[in-house]
């Protein structure tokens, strides 16, 4: 009895003897991660302002050159009374020229390099992980920009192939090329490592982030090559609803993404779900107080588990470790692939806008405050305002209605403040993200594929702090951007 008393009394100052160095501990680790970060963004900072610094100084030095080089050809020219040189000088500089639009480029290549940073472990940073069920984190922005940028894309790419006079039945071979490429690539590379040995069908994950994109892709293709109209000139003037043409103008792909809305919405929650309540949207498991456990992502995991089966779903969802899941649950399932669609769809809108009032700037940037002010709203109520507590919560492992809308009104504010920084003041060329937005499919296949291997990655000494992680991460996605800049230089770009 005495040495059980005893036992106990150590066993108590043992435990108030480690409280304080564990607390101590956990305090000394924050710290330590907070230095490495302001570190790294000081170190980043620097790099920026001499880059940029760099740039200034080279193009004050060749506008110097150029302005002499000009005083001495208009004196060659008045000397020698040269008419025919001074006609072809006008006619080459008046002549307009079609510029690419930088700030896509940038917006995807920003989303890119994040995305990379982000995969490779985010410096071991709660922030740049992707959040467990409810709520937004960095980690969560990355994918969504990325659909976003795809419809934009493909509203722009789609506009310019027509005007080069490529057929309807054309544009159908190539993006069901396309889709059959970011399918197979995603399917039998993506989803699996070295390490898991030969793929088997009998483990095989079917869903994932390229075969999203290539579905999502796919389908806002088929819809601009059906019903995309080519001399959308004539429809500026003269009728009441030009002001919102590049609504009215393509009302058939609004029907349909109406309807896509609504078999998701019917789906989420009218579809009875065995042994859990209608419309549940819960991760399961311990969360709301255990009386679901079964029920891990509702009625979209249902349908995953029904249509693919438990052995061709991700095992191991963001909310396993928090809410101690026992279900599988595929982030990229079939429902979320619904509003992955809707996603583009905004993306698409915001590149019909960028092509009706090319020539007008502040148009597309009014379009632009104004989309990005309705889906705002839109967000608001269907979330409360509030993480948990809303209709529909902003939810990525879901992609949810909400989390479709406010990552839209994000990317609307975001492309347009890049549109008129790059595109229209010139203030800034886009580097160095531009050179990854220009080779995304090689970046990130690439990164995707090599991410285990040195220098990308290593045994690390002190895997528990911040600081090598962080220089771990950092050095691997600094790596694929300068990748994607040598790759630039030698006009080498992968596309499908």
């Amino acid at each position: 009895m005495v040495v059980a008393i005893l036992r106990t009394r150590d066993i108590k100052a043992a435990v108030c003897y480690w409280r304080p160095r564990r607390k101590n501990r956990l305090a000394e680790l924050q710290q330590e991660g907070l230095e490495a970060l302001l570190v790294a963004f000081a170190i980043l900072v620097a790099v920026a302002l001499m880059y940029f610094l760099g740039s200034f100084v080279s193009k004050l030095q060749c506008t110097e050159e150029y302005c002499h080089l000009l005083q001495h050809k208009c004196f060659f020219l008045v000397f020698h009374h040269d008419n025919s040189a001074s006609e072809s000088t006008r006619t080459e500089v008046g002549k307009p020229k079609r510029r690419r639009l930088l700030s896509l480029d940038t917006f995807r290549g920003l989303s890119l390099t994040v995305m990379v940073f982000v995969n490779y472990g985010g410096g071991g940073y709660w922030f740049f992980e992707h959040t467990p069920w409810n709520g937004l984190t960095i980690a969560d922005l990355v994918m969504p920009w990325f659909v976003f940028i795809l419809g934009t894309s493909v509203a722009l790419a789609f506009s310019a192939m027509l005007r080069r006079g490529v057929t309807r039945v054309q544009l159908l071979r190539k993006m069901m090329w396309r889709t059959v490429v970011l399918l197979a690539i995603g399917v039998f590379f993506l989803n699996y490592g070295p390490a898991d040995g030969p793929l088997s069908w009998s483990w095989a994950r079917i869903p994932g982030v390229l075969q999203r994109l290539g579905f999502t892709y796919f389908t806002v293709a088929l819809m601009q090559t059906c019903f995309s109209v080519k001399d959308v000139e004539k429809y500026q003037n003269g009728n009441w609803w030009a002001p919102v043409r590049e609504i009215v103008l393509y009302w058939p792909e609004w029907i349909i993404i109406a309807v896509l809305e609504t078999i998701w919405l019917c789906l989420t929650f009218l579809l009875l779900v065995p042994g859990c309540p209608r419309g549940y949207l819960g991760p399961g498991g311990i969360g709301d107080d255990g009386k679901y456990p079964n029920c891990t992502g509702g009625a979209a995991g249902y349908i995953d588990k029904w249509l693919l089966g438990e052995d061709h779903i991700y095992h191991y969802p963001t909310c396993k470790e928090l809410y101690k899941t026992t279900q599988p649950f595929d982030p990229e399932g079939v429902l979320g692939t619904i509003n992955s669609v809707v996603m583009a769809f905004f993306g698409l809108q915001a590149g019909k806008i960028t092509l009706l009032y090319r020539k007008q700037p502040l148009s597309i940037l009014k379009r632009f405050l104004i989309w990005a002010v309705l889906l705002g709203i839109i967000s608001a109520i269907l979330t409360k305002c509030t993480q948990n507590e809303g209709f529909i919560p902003v939810n990525k492992n879901l992609w949810s209605l909400s989390f479709v809308t406010t990552l839209s009104c994000f990317s609307f504010i975001l492309l347009g403040l890049m549109f008129y920084v790059i595109d229209v003041k010139n203030w800034w060329d886009g580097q160095p993200f531009i050179y990854p937005g220009m080779n995304s499919f090689f970046v990130y296949v690439g990164h995707s594929i090599l991410g285990s291997y040195f220098p990308f990655n290593w045994e690390m000494k002190f895997p528990d702090s911040h600081a090598e992680p962080l220089f771990q991460d950092l050095l691997g996605t600094s790596l694929w951007v300068f990748v994607a800049y040598f790759l630039y230089r030698k006009k080498f770009f992968l596309k499908i």
